[in-house]
Order: structure tokens, then sequence, then C-alpha cells
């Protein structure tokens, strides 16, 4: 997958989706000059990134999967509404958009999967991977790209129930070959990835890369995998949070937290079974930093949010002689917008450990994600300096 181009390709699953359009929308805006705060929250433009050598935004191509179909500038046009994105940007962004539409490949009801609600009649698990795999190539030799990174920004799906030929590389080819019709939408993303020879990135907590035999297909094809379920919100200021209590030897009792979602992503988890995978991911961090602590986190959708999310989080701890005492604290925040910037980082930097020949988990990507693969570290400036770190060794 390389021609003589020095520009990066990003295939993303769930293209037309409110942090997809926002993503491809505000590249656009970057290489248009726009709106002159417009690189806050891109931590790859940070100067501790400056020598990495990674791909320059404007030289980022999109395209993608979705099983929608509404257009790029109709999504568009409600983020603006919404107070998502700027107004003006429609008619600043409109021809990009307009170009990357023409990429985007809508997804059969019959290719979705198990955990995608497909038809009775679904296409076996073979195909659909090929399939996705000739449409990331396609997009790949059309644009001479030099490289793909894969990235999963789909709605979160249910948790998915694993058995033997998900754990072992070899009864998963021998399943596949038989025509068997036993892996989930992301988990077919991931695997249509890595045969097309791009790098795959799950920027939600979905089943995708956590089957092992999943991972070995990648490490067996020379590629790298990153995730999973990026903190935008809640979780990132927890990752900050826990480690201030443990370094001032202040125990906590209980952190309890409320989340209140509009918008797709709420929609989806006002499911309990869709919730049920979030809340995972989302405890998982604060039981590696403090260890078991009562308390538990809430997800509740609210049509009337929009694309805007609030987290109201409690917390009891104790000091000095037992002393009891408590922390509130409330997070409001576009999701989209602050997503967004970090599909470009994860695209920038996997692009980078894709082409230095990285094979495996991507534990340097911990930084971004509640539940990293291939690392148990979540307190986030530690993950921050891993990540430094390994792009100065680059």
């Amino acid at each position: 997958m390389s021609g003589n181009d020095d520009r990066v390709g990003v295939w993303l699953f769930g293209a037309r989706g409110s942090v997809a359009t926002t993503t491809i929308a505000g590249a656009a805006a970057l290489r248009h000059g726009g709106y002159g705060a417009a690189s806050a929250g891109l931590v790859t433009e940070l100067p501790d990134f400056a020598a990495g050598g990674l791909v320059p935004i404007d030289r980022l191509v999109f395209g993608g999967h979705d099983v929608v179909e509404t257009p790029l500038v109709k999504r568009l046009e409600r983020l603006v509404a919404g107070g998502v994105l700027p107004h003006g940007i429609e008619t600043l962004v409109a021809a990009d958009l307009a170009a990357v539409e023409a990429d985007l490949v809508t997804v059969r009801e019959d290719e979705r999967g198990p955990a995608g609600g497909g038809a009775a009649d679904s296409t076996a698990d073979v195909e659909v991977v090929r399939r996705w795999a000739d449409d990331i190539r396609s997009f790949a030799d059309r644009h001479r790209l030099r490289t793909v990174v894969a990235v999963n920004v789909a709605s979160t799906e249910a948790p998915y129930p694993l058995d033997d030929r998900h754990r072992d590389l070899g009864l998963l080819r021998s399943a596949l070959d038989r025509g068997e019709r036993f892996l989930p939408a992301s988990s077919l993303a991931a695997l249509a990835a890595f045969e097309a020879g791009a790098a795959f990135v799950d920027f939600t907590p979905s089943t995708s890369i956590r089957p092992r035999a999943v991972r070995h297909w990648a490490v067996e094809a020379g590629l790298p995998f990153g995730g999973q379920d990026a903190k935008t919100g809640e979780t990132l200021v927890k990752s900050v949070l826990a480690p201030m209590f443990s370094a001032r030897a202040l125990k906590v009792h209980a952190w309890s937290g409320t989340n209140l979602l509009g918008g797709g992503d709420g929609a989806t988890l006002a499911d309990p079974r869709h919730a049920e995978s979030k809340n995972t991911s989302k405890e998982r961090g604060l039981a590696e930093l403090l260890g078991e602590v009562d308390g538990e986190v809430h997800i509740d959708y609210v049509e009337e949010l929009g694309d805007w999310k609030t987290a109201w989080d409690h917390v009891v701890f104790s000091g000095f002689l037992g002393t009891r005492m408590t922390m509130q604290f409330t997070w409001q925040g576009c999701d989209s917008a602050l997503a967004a910037p970090l599909v470009l980082d994860l695209a920038r930097l996997s692009a980078a450990a894709s082409e230095r020949g990285h094979v495996g988990a991507m534990p340097f990507l911990g930084f971004f994600f509640k539940d990293p693969v291939g690392s148990t570290e979540h307190a986030l400036l530690r993950q921050y300096d891993d990540l430094a770190r390994w792009v100065r060794g680059c």
C-alpha cells in the first residue's frame, strides 16, 4: 500500500457520524487557514512533538464506511446548528466534504455482523472482511497514499460473547474459511484493516481488537493496533485527580459519577447492553489507580443535550487522623469537538508507528484512552511522558 505521494489515508469506520464529520471538517478548516485557535486540542501540535516527523494534517486524506447514507454536508449543517462547529465553516469546507463523500462507502445491511443488526441471510464474515479490505485498498491506490490508518469511531457495540474461535488464530481462520458468521462488526473492521495493510485504532470500547486471535492476526500481518475507548471528559479528569489523591496519601473511599449525554452516542448508550461496554471501560482506570473504590458510573440519555455532555462526580476521601472530606466536580463539554483532534493525533502517531515498522499493540498511545491496549498505566501525566518519549525515540 505505497505510492510516490507523501499523503496518509485515514479510513473512518462510522465516517458519517458527528465525530468523523467534525474531524474531516476540522482538518479541512486547518488546511484553509481558518479559525486562529483551531489547533486547540491537538496534542501532536505541541512543542514536544515538533521533531517527531509526523505527517502534516494537510496531507491527511479521508475515506470510510458507515451504515447510514446522510451526506457529510447535511451532518455538518446539523453540527453548526447545534453549536458544535462555527457558523461559516460550511462555505469554507464544502468542496472538501464533497471530495471526501466520493470516498465513503455505505455498509450493506447484510454486512453488519451479529452485533450490527444484519439481515438473517447475512454475508459470511470472510466475505465482509474481503469487501471492506478491497474498499480500503482501492482508496489507497486511488490517492496513491503512502500508508493508511483505520480508526473506529462508530457507535459503541454491546459486549460480545467470545469463544475459542476468538482466542486462537488458527480456529478463527478455519471458522472464516467455513463461511461462519460469528464476529461483531467492529472486529470485521479490524480484520479488514489488517488485510488491507492498514494500522487500526479503536476509539470506542467495542469488541474489535479485544479478541486475542484478532490481535495475532495483526501481528502476523506486521501491523500496529491501538485503543480503546478515548477519554475526552470525565475519565480524563479522573486520570489527573486520582494520582493526586495517591500522591498526597489521601484515602479515597467512594467515587460516583453521573453522565448526561445527548446525540447519537447518548441514544446508543441508553440501551443498557451498550452502556455496559462503556461503563466497564470507564471504571477500569480508577480501579488501576486507586484499587477497589465504592461507587458506580451512571449514563443517562437526555435527547435535548444534542452533541453536548455533562458529567458530575462526587468523591469521598479521608485525610489526617481519618477526617472525612468530599470533592465534587462538573465537566461540561462538546463530545465531537473534544474527540475530533484526538482522531487526528491518533492518525498521525499511528502512521508514524506503521512506517517505522512497529508491530502489535501501541501502549504509548495510552494517553488517549480509558482502557489502553498493552498498558496498565492510567495516570495522564505519566502517559503523556511515555508518548513524548516514544515520539522522541522515533
